[in-house]
């Protein structure tokens, strides 16, 4: 008779991982309910865009609708959609691990970078007919340096662009940062490029941390030069732009 051979535990993931699931939970039933025009969604995205560039304590409008309660308990990252729609489970890299509870420095931090990535993502999605986020792979970069190159020509550097994300780099603090991402994501949102919001979430938390910037910065400079291949022409199939929620 032989048995199964029993597997060691996987490790908890780490919190810049639990705040990167938990933003893909939130944005893929808000994503999906708006490109298909749904109100609850369409609703939840023209509250999250006011709050683009402003502190997270800023607006409690948006306290109902961010669902943070997976940061303050000790299951896994997954989370809810808020008004957009039931939400779906996050993957977690251990999912049948209890999460750490998080010390109040990290969950503020935590709450911090969830309510940047997901306003900037609302704001970018605005009047947008296809998916403005979109998750991050080797053959298809989707982070934020790999984003910016591709609003520029293939065989060359728009400086004054590029200027723009090392401009967001060296931002002194969190909602200096999330001001000038929000002038960047204006760029992105005009080309129609997409940007891996989850990946971003994780790494607004990282930002906050001594080092933070300078690692973060190494990501970014890194994925910019993930990103070589011109931008792709217009899908014919794309749905126009609408302006349902100019507002």
């Amino acid at each position: 008779m032989t048995t199964a051979p029993v597997s060691a535990p996987s490790a908890p993931a780490p919190v810049h991982q639990r705040v990167a699931d938990l933003a893909a939970a939130h944005i893929a039933p808000w994503q999906e309910g708006y490109l298909q025009d749904r109100s609850q969604a369409v609703a939840a995205l023209a509250r999250l865009r006011r709050g683009a560039g402003r502190a997270a304590g800023e607006l409690p409008d948006l306290w109902s609708l961010i669902d943070t309660d997976p940061l303050h308990g000790t299951g896994d990252a997954g989370g809810t959609g808020g008004a957009g729609g039931t939400g779906g489970k996050a993957d977690s890299h251990a999912p049948d691990e209890p999460a750490r509870r998080l010390s109040e420095r990290e969950l503020i931090r935590a709450e911090d970078a969830l309510h940047a990535a997901l306003t900037l993502w609302a704001f970018h999605q605005q009047s947008r007919g296809t998916p403005m986020h979109r998750r991050h792979t080797r053959e298809r970069p989707a982070g934020l340096g790999a984003a910016v190159r591709r609003l520029m020509p293939a065989a060359g550097i728009d400086e004054p662009v590029r200027k723009r994300l090392v401009r967001a780099g060296s931002a002194p603090d969190l909602v200096t940062l999330t001001q000038r991402l929000r002038d960047l994501v204006s760029l992105l949102r005009r080309e129609d490029v997409p940007l891996d919001y989850a990946l971003l979430a994780g790494q607004l938390y990282i930002w906050q941390w001594p080092d933070g910037p300078a690692a973060v910065r190494r990501r970014w400079g890194r994925s910019f030069h993930e990103q070589r291949r011109p931008r792709p022409a217009p899908d014919a199939n794309t749905l126009p732009d609408t302006d349902k929620d100019a507002s």
